[in-house]
């Protein structure tokens, strides 16, 4: 049975319409779901919505709906997304779905029993944009000495009656867990923030409210649903049948891999491992908390700033691929970047088009006008062909899986294209195309080995740009069980050469972008 990977998103907050930094998380987890399965990992992949809280009551409101036909439309909205962008996401969960109302309740009822959970009367400070709960010492001055949020939102005075969980009894455990496994929050400066957090003090969490009905009923509580953080981190747990923790899903617990945004490291870090070690559940592996996409000045883009990019659009405008390996490629994993229409379109122009499509249309065209679409025999290898060889063998056979393997997308972008450059510079120097008529044996191995090198990187690259690869290898004739990093080598000829496929007439892989108008 093959090795479980369980990976997931941050379910997103569906109060407007799904804008570019959704996207750049759902790409990202995507691609590393996409690689796990292509080393041949049993994957499981959760993305979805969340669709509680007092910002969903809010906003319905103030369109004039109810909440409920909200939420069916802005998931509706984010689903779309996921599906346009190519996302191979196994359960799309919303937090509406009944079998995850029963998880929540049920986690709910495992910490009731560990005797972790009380009711007290909350008085604190609350923001409705973070659904989030701050202690004085917390918040910062805005302008006029308004309080705001550590991440600049409003906060109201808020005093109702309120379930507690005695989040303060798990200062030292967690803090044991943190050196204990060190790669449970990545990258270090998220792990650095959360040490300090934890080792700041934790006092008890409220994690119910009263003042609204949006949210999971708290069992045996009437008037009370649960703080919207309670069941949104739930989502993790319904998706593999909780409270069942012996159904054929659940083998995929502990998640590998949580994906979410920096601004949500705590909820993820403090408040969720502590949740399960009240409930007796086992803890992800690791939290990720990645940077944002930053507008052209520099500015944190999202629904309240005005600026958000439709990432829809984007792909549209673009291509789904472009906007996929533009957001790896030149975001550093881990940090802020920023984007812009013109930076997509000269890096898809420079890599995706003059760069590897330009490779392959190259070496293509000449097996179908040269080699009548069967690729040629290999008459031995020079200098010249063990050394690409070796060099796109220790992009796509170690690097590029590491840097998978490590979160460190652009920088396997980076190797990968490294690896192209490598192609180009042969292909100019092997000058294939002179060949024919000086010496037709060295050019059949020269069209040969870029046939084959080209094959492995676009299987390497298939997880960043998969419609792409995926087109490029049925026209190569790559059988599907060869598409895999295992299964890289140098057979890679035999469908060609021993199997009777013959090329069709190239299609150029990616046309050249035009630069924006306003650019």
């Amino acid at each position: 049975m093959a090795d479980p990977f369980y990976i997931s998103t941050a379910i997103n907050y569906p109060n407007g319409r799904p804008h570019i930094g959704h996207a750049y998380e759902a790409i990202a987890a995507d691609t590393v779901a996409r690689f796990q399965r292509q080393a041949g990992r049993d994957v499981r992949f959760q993305t979805g919505t969340d669709e509680h809280g007092l910002k969903m009551v809010q906003a319905a409101r103030d369109r004039g709906i109810a909440t409920r036909a909200l939420a069916d439309e802005m998931s509706g909205y984010f689903r779309a997304m996921a599906d346009h962008l190519h996302i191979s996401y196994d359960r799309f969960i919303r937090t509406t779905d009944a079998d995850h109302y029963a998880a929540s309740q049920a986690i709910w009822a495992a910490m009731a029993d560990a005797g972790d959970l009380y009711l007290d009367r909350y008085e604190g400070w609350y923001s409705v944009r973070d659904e989030a709960f701050y202690d004085e010492k917390e918040l910062i001055a805005g302008e006029g000495g308004v309080k705001l949020s550590p991440q600049g939102t409003p906060v109201d005075w808020t005093v109702e009656e309120s379930w507690f969980f005695r989040l303060s009894r798990y200062q030292q455990p967690l803090l044991d867990h943190y050196a204990a496994h060190p790669d449970f929050i990545r990258p270090e400066s998220r792990r650095n923030e959360i040490l300090r957090f934890v080792e700041g003090g934790l006092s008890d969490l409220s994690v119910s409210r009263t003042s609204f009905d949006w949210g999971v009923p708290v069992p045996g509580a009437p008037g009370h649903v649960m703080y919207v953080w309670v069941d949104a981190l739930t989502n993790y747990l319904t998706g593999i049948g909780y409270p069942d923790l012996n159904s054929a899903a659940a083998r995929h617990w502990p998640a590998d891999l949580h994906m979410i945004g920096k601004d949500i490291v705590r909820f993820h870090a403090v408040y969720w491992p502590a949740f399960l070690m009240s409930a007796k559940i086992a803890l992800p592996k690791s939290v990720f908390g990645h940077g944002f996409v930053l507008a052209r000045d520099g500015a944190k883009m999202g629904k309240s700033a005005g600026n958000a990019a439709d990432p829809i659009a984007l792909a549209d405008a673009y291509g789904v691929d472009a906007l996929r390996y533009f957001l790896l490629r030149d975001i550093s994993f881990g940090q802020d970047g920023s984007y812009s229409a013109e930076a997509i379109v000269a890096r898809a122009n420079a890599d995706l088009a003059n760069s590897f499509g330009n490779l392959a249309q190259r070496t293509l065209s000449q097996i179908y006008k040269n080699c009548d679409g069967v690729l040629p025999a290999i008459h031995g290898h020079a200098d010249a062909d063990a050394a690409l060889f070796a060099t796109v063998d220790a992009a796509v056979r170690d690097a590029m899986p590491r840097a998978y393997a490590e979160i460190a997308l652009s920088q396997a972008t980076e190797t990968w294209i490294q690896a192209v450059f490598a192609c180009n510079a042969y292909i100019d120097e092997q000058a294939p195309w002179a060949l024919k008529k000086t010496d037709p044996r060295r050019m059949d191995t020269v069209l040969a080995t870029l046939y084959i090198c080209i094959a492995q990187l676009a299987v390497a690259i298939a997880p960043v740009i998969p419609g792409s690869a995926a087109k490029l290898l049925d026209a190569m004739g790559i059988a599907a069980e060869l598409r895999s990093v295992s299964a890289i080598g140098s057979h890679w000829y035999s469908p060609l050469a021993e199997g009777g496929f013959r090329l069709a007439p190239p299609v150029p892989l990616f046309p050249r972008l035009e630069m924006p108008a306003e650019a």
